[in-house]
């Protein structure tokens, strides 16, 4: 198409330069099909010329074959004990379908060249909740639109391993780290924390282990964190974040005066709870590539981080979310 465009258009009298812009190519493309068509003023010419090496042995119906054979699960019959295909076994699977084999290569050529990846696992988790559409766009109404008399908080737990390296990492040849495989266990922490969606201030605190009686502990500190003041929670389903047969919630309320008003995401949907989206910073510049030779040590430095945050780095998120699968809009959330 693009071929032919450039001729059309030469033949209207246009230049290599403007031609090259109208078709969205370098000039010298124009150049090389314009003396390719002048030398031989036919369609054919067109055409990509005859290349040197050996010619294709496997026909475009057989290579259709095996792009559906990867675009398929294995069976378990024919290819026993795998869940995801190999290119040996799709090599070997293509042979018990239809007879001809192909090498290893080759699987791999054809598959790359249809950008096919049958190895590759990508995870997804829809939400169920029948009320999916009218929590999120509370939540979302919440984080854009904050009451003036209330403090808007998301509330979740991040469980920590705590490893010691066993060996120091360094830095290689080219500025690469090179970071020792081994590694100590020290046990595990939690971490509980309150990230105001307004001002992006982050309260925290880290216990030794995930307890209905800690999160109750830690909203009392919450509470008096915000003395006085209307509070808007928004956590996901969690056991501990429901009453239960204590009534822990409705309980904990009625000692602050019922300035506590508690949001649930949508099931399967705590993406939405910003503080997902701290938690992944903290893991990503504190606990990825952490070294901890003590409980302790990690949580002081766990602490010491969410001080500098609030003191230097802390900002409200902005981001977006697609609010139908069958609509290509987007909508802003915070």
């Amino acid at each position: 198409m693009q071929r032919a465009t450039i001729i059309l258009l030469a033949a209207k009298g246009l230049g290599t330069s403007a031609i090259a812009r109208e078709v969205r190519c370098c000039p010298r493309t124009v150049r090389k099909w314009k003396a390719r068509f002048a030398a031989d003023p036919r369609v054919a010419s067109l055409y990509d010329a005859p290349r040197s090496g050996r010619p294709s042995r496997t026909s475009v119906a057989l290579r259709c074959e095996l792009v559906q054979l990867a675009c398929e699960r294995p069976d378990g019959v024919t290819t026993p004990f795998r869940e995801i295909w190999t290119y040996a076994s799709l090599a070997d699977a293509f042979y018990l379908r239809t007879g001809h084999r192909l090498s290893v290569s080759e699987v791999g050529r054809i598959l790359r060249f249809e950008s096919i990846r049958p190895h590759r696992i990508k995870q997804w988790l829809k939400s169920r909740d029948p009320n999916f559409a009218e929590k999120a766009e509370m939540i979302c109404d919440l984080y854009l639109n904050p009451p003036k008399d209330a403090v808007v908080v998301c509330v979740d737990e991040k469980p920590m391993q705590v490893l010691e390296r066993k060996y120091p990492t360094r830095i290689g040849p080219r500025g690469v780290v090179r970071r020792e495989y081994e590694y100590k266990r020290h046990g595990t922490h939690v971490l509980l924390a309150a990230f105001n969606v307004k001002t992006g201030s982050v309260f925290g605190r880290v216990v030794p282990r995930r307890t209905a009686e800690a999160t109750v502990s830690f909203m009392e500190q919450l509470a008096r964190h915000y003395r006085g003041r209307r509070v808007i929670v928004i956590w996901d389903n969690l056991t501990a974040h429901y009453d239960g047969p204590v009534r822990r919630w409705t309980k904990f309320n009625e000692r602050h005066g019922g300035r506590f008003r508690f949001v649930y995401t949508p099931t399967h949907a705590s993406w939405m709870n910003q503080i997902e989206i701290w938690f992944s910073i903290l893991q990503r510049r504190i606990l990825r590539n952490g070294d901890f030779d003590h409980p302790q040590r990690q949580k002081l430095t766990v602490e010491a981080f969410i001080r500098f945050w609030n003191r230097h780095e802390r900002h409200p998120f902005r981001w977006t979310w697609r609010a139908s699968a069958s609509k290509t809009r987007k909508r802003r959330a915070a």
